[in-house]
C-alpha cells in the first residue's frame, strides 16, 4: 500500500509537470496544476485499490494515471481565437 501511494504521488507529479511544461499558456497557476495532479492520482489509486483489492499494483497505478490525466485535462482553458484582420477594399 505504501508503494502504491508513493508511486501514485510521483505519477501525479510527473503528469502535472508534463502538462505544465507543454501547456503552460493554457493552464492556471502552477500550484493548482501540481496539487490537482497529486490529489487526483491519489484519489484514482484509492478508487482502483478499493475496487480491485491488494495485489494489483500496476492496475492501481494505471487507475491513478487515468484519473490524474482526466482531471488535469479539465483545467485546460480554451485556446485564444485569432481575429481575422479586415481586408482593405481598394
Amino acid at each position: 500500500m505504501i508503494w502504491e501511494t508513493l508511486g501514485s504521488v510521483l505519477l501525479g507529479l510527473a503528469l502535472a509537470w508534463a502538462a505544465d511544461h507543454r501547456l503552460a499558456h493554457r493552464l492556471p497557476a502552477r500550484n493548482l496544476v501540481f496539487a490537482t495532479g497529486v490529489a487526483s492520482a491519489l484519489l484514482g489509486a484509492f478508487i482502483t485499490h478499493s475496487a480491485l483489492g491488494s495485489g494489483y499494483v500496476l492496475a492501481t497505478l494505471f487507475g491513478a494515471a487515468t484519473l490524474a490525466t482526466a482531471l488535469l485535462s479539465l483545467l485546460l482553458r480554451p485556446q485564444p481565437r485569432r481575429t481575422a484582420r479586415p481586408t482593405s477594399a481598394a
